[in-house]
């Protein structure tokens, strides 16, 4: 495999890559995500003092959108983390998609937070 990447590290190289740009702070700090096969996960992190603020995952709300699928789930994730974040007094963010393309899960629980009231 001389000089060709897999999958896994591609995105390893695009998430570099947008973690150059993408940092969070208090004022607004980073909505990551995260997308194994199976579950999406969503965290709110402040990047200066390193941690995270709110997290939710699919793994919690298993039983919350049953027979929608895992678009349905993810977001309700999205809806979840909203929710988390404001009662927490975070409205705005800055959205690391963590390498992965912009469509299906990850759009849907952007949308979700969205509708759930974060601003980014």
């Amino acid at each position: 495999m001389s000089g060709k990447h897999d999958h896994y590290e591609r995105r390893k190289i695009r998430r570099y890559r947008i973690r150059k740009r993408v940092s969070g702070s208090m004022e607004r700090p980073r909505l990551a995500v995260f997308r194994s096969s199976r579950h999406i996960y969503a965290q709110v992190i402040d990047d200066l003092s390193g941690t995270t603020l709110v997290a939710a995952s699919s793994r919690e709300s298993a039983r919350g959108a049953e027979g929608g699928g895992k678009i349905a789930l993810s977001s309700a994730v999205g809806r979840m983390i909203a929710e988390r974040a404001k009662a927490k007094g975070i409205v705005r963010v800055c959205f690391d998609r963590g390498g992965y393309l912009y469509h299906g899960r990850v759009k849907a629980l952007a949308d979700g937070a969205r509708a759930g009231g974060l601003e980014f």
